[in-house]
């Protein structure tokens, strides 16, 4: 650089008029009227128009403004001026002034880019994520990263306000069932074990906690290998606390005080505290979701106590077979029109059920639908009177069995509140959910699972049902929920020994199999463990929300696509093999081979590495017979390795070749030791090569 930089563009003003000034940047547009030369040059705080007159500058300057192009870097100095009143630019917030370019110099020439750096063009997102670089140059994107900022400032600053301690643990960690799959690193100095990535930084704030750290605090990185959607992405950052001495109520006023400070700091907008709150069963009964979106009201009513007795028999019958019907009403919905019914029942069709039934009363009080003859006036009336449906309003039913049907009609509600208007993105609706279940049942494995984490206290009216009906067992948690977004999770803590270990023998697993996973942790708790709770949320989701986007993966510098791969970065990609070769990852493989060798079968594990080795997919119905094939392989080469070989040389054989297309004679084969004389070490007639799968040399 020739000179040094004195105003960045977008923080010059009227009140910079007549100063001379030196601006440096990226050239976002160029007009040439002959002559004279505009320039829109743009910085990290926004664009100022430049001028360059061939009147007021040398020939060379002028010659080096006519070769500009679209995101050549640059360094302009000049004087600042009050444009002419029909050049203001009322669109840009230094439209009324411009630069009189006295001096310019190019300090790097740029390519024509894949796309346009500024407007709202629709480009595709893989283009977009394959030149980041060019993609965090759009101001909007720049604009949601200096939000990011703003927020992370606030979490900060209000955490340490609270006397909490900013703590960081460790990335590189033990693999345990968190849930979700893990990311797994091999270790290079201990052949055959593996590090995990951390899914959260559970365990580690809650060792913090027997540590004598009262309140601390993260900002934490986390990774969990799972399917990928708009909310979720392979790592991602989490807003981490936990506190001692503390009960669910404080720590939900800590949260509540938080987000309102965020909220007002960053948006400049009030949030009433305290959230709402509703339990777990109320808002999967009136919402069908866990996170309901309270930006409307529009519950869901409960609709089968009338259906058992009604004379509509599809419904009746869903009901005598342990089913439910749901009902909803939709203010003013009878004025849909059959297009957006179409679009509704598809909706329904789409989330597995056989259509949507539904029935419009009209202004005069009339009722439109195929439904209303298979309905007596007493079921009508009934029907109405529980959902207070009035002339106007549209009812739909969902009638199925009862986590499908609240399913089902759960999403509709929001498909209608869509329609009608009612989820604006500048509206904010926080609620707080509590009394989650404890346990949840996992049909494949045959067992109860954590719902949350395995470290998460029972309510205490709940601790009798641990033996006659643990899936009923209720647990001291509680979701922040934002606009029907999961934003996090929280819980208060298992502190005793003696009940951590009665959770982890309703969870399936074995004295031995949780002294494995978690023994570290049940040793520490033998110590002095303080009564702890804490939480966690998503600032990503939190991000995509409050800048109203679609996806976190914009509110990312560098997020993954869909199949958790980089474009820009063409991650993940092979190893080189000196890299493969010093894990030694086939030691890990035959611990695995020598375990399944000290029992009868394939565990599951080990059939899906093979599967994902091979690059098959294998369905549920499938694995009995693939795992069957593959214990018929694994004892025939056991039985040829079994084979005693000692006595016998090996045989090799290179025969002549004759070929009868052509007529002319060709010359004898090679020898045996001429076609081995070249070989690393040979034998007779046979030579040696590495021993690659063995791992000899």
């Amino acid at each position: 650089m020739k000179l040094k930089r004195t105003h960045y563009c977008g923080r010059l003003s009227e009140r910079n008029i007549g100063e001379t000034v030196t601006v440096m940047g990226w050239v976002q547009r160029r007009r040439d009227l002959g002559g004279v030369i505009f320039l829109d040059v743009r910085d990290a705080t926004g664009i100022i128009q430049v001028v360059v007159d061939h009147k007021n500058v040398s020939d060379d300057i002028f010659a080096d403004a006519e070769t500009l192009r679209n995101e050549y870097v640059i360094e302009i100095q000049g004087r600042l001026e009050l444009r002419d009143e029909d050049t203001v630019n009322l669109n840009l917030a230094t439209g009324t002034i411009d630069i009189r370019a006295t001096k310019l110099h190019v300090l790097n020439k740029a390519k024509t880019p894949p796309f346009l750096i500024d407007g709202n063009v629709d480009i595709k997102e893989e283009l977009r994520l394959k030149y980041r670089y060019l993609d965090l140059r759009r101001s909007d994107m720049l604009d949601t990263l200096k939000l990011r900022q703003q927020v992370i400032t606030t979490i900060r600053q209000e955490m340490i306000r609270n006397d909490f301690i900013e703590v960081e643990t460790p990335i590189l960690t033990k693999s345990t069932p968190e849930g979700a799959r893990d990311y797994v690193v091999p270790s290079r100095v201990s052949k055959g074990d593996f590090y995990a990535l951390p899914q959260s930084p559970q365990i580690y704030k809650q060792l913090l906690m027997v540590s004598g750290i009262d309140k601390y605090f993260q900002i934490a990185k986390c990774f969990r290998d799972e399917d990928l959607r708009a909310d979720r992405q392979p790592e991602f950052t989490q807003v981490d606390m936990e506190l001692s001495f503390i009960t669910e109520d404080e720590i939900i006023a800590y949260l509540e005080g938080l987000f309102a400070k965020i909220m007002k700091d960053t948006l400049d907008m009030t949030i009433s505290v305290p959230f709402r709150r509703i339990t777990y069963a109320e808002a999967m009964d009136k919402y069908g979701s866990d996170k309901p979106d309270l930006r409307f009201e529009m519950p869901m009513v409960e609709l089968s106590d009338i259906m058992q007795t009604c004379s509509f028999k599809v419904f009746r019958e869903i009901v005598d077979k342990g089913g439910i019907v749901k009902g909803l009403c939709v203010k003013g919905g009878a004025a849909f029109t059959r297009t957006q019914i179409e679009e509704l029942t598809n909706k329904a069709i789409q989330l597995g059920g056989k259509g949507m039934a539904w029935i419009a009363i009209a202004e005069d009080g009339s009722l439109q639908s195929v439904l209303t003859k298979y309905f007596s006036e007493e079921d009508m009336a009934a029907i109405q009177g529980r959902l207070d449906a009035k002339p106007g309003d549209l009812i739909i039913f969902s009638a199925d069995v009862k986590d499908k049907a609240l399913a089902i009609l759960g999403s509709l509600r929001l498909e209608v509140g869509t329609m009608l208007g009612l989820r604006e993105e500048h509206d904010y609706a926080f609620c707080v959910v509590t009394e989650f279940p404890l346990l949840e049942w996992a049909p494949e494995e045959k067992r109860f699972v954590a719902k949350h984490h395995p470290f998460t206290m029972p309510l205490d009216e709940d601790f009798a049902l641990f033996k006659t009906d643990p899936g009923s067992v209720r647990a001291k948690s509680y979701d922040i929920v934002l606009n029907g977004v999961e934003l996090g999770s929280g819980s208060i803590r298992i502190h005793e020994r003696s009940m951590q270990s009665k959770v982890f023998e309703l969870l399936g697993f074995s004295e031995e199999e949780a002294k494995e996973k978690f023994g570290f942790m049940l040793k520490a708790f033998e110590y002095g463990t303080p009564p702890h709770g804490g939480f966690a949320f998503g600032l990503d989701r939190l991000m995509m929300l409050m800048a109203k986007k679609q996806s976190i993966r914009e509110v990312i510098a560098f997020p993954k696509l869909r199949d958790a791969s980089c474009a820009m970065m063409l991650a993940p990609s092979k190893l080189d093999p000196e890299q493969l070769m010093e894990l030694d990852l086939h030691t890990a493989l035959q611990d695995i081979y020598q375990q399944e060798e000290a029992g009868d079968k394939l565990s599951q594990e080990t059939l899906a590495y093979i599967a994902d080795l091979a690059n098959i997919k294998i369905e549920e119905d499938e694995k009995e017979e693939f795992t069957s094939t593959l214990e018929d392989i694994i004892a025939f080469a056991d039985a040829l390795n079994a084979v005693d070989v000692s006595g016998y040389e090996p045989l090799s054989f290179i025969g002549g070749q004759k070929n009868v297309f052509r007529k002319d004679e060709k010359k004898e084969s090679l020898s045996v030791d001429e076609v081995l004389k070249n070989a690393p070490s040979a034998f007779k007639n046979y030579f040696s090569v590495p021993d690659s799968i063995g791992g000899g040399k």
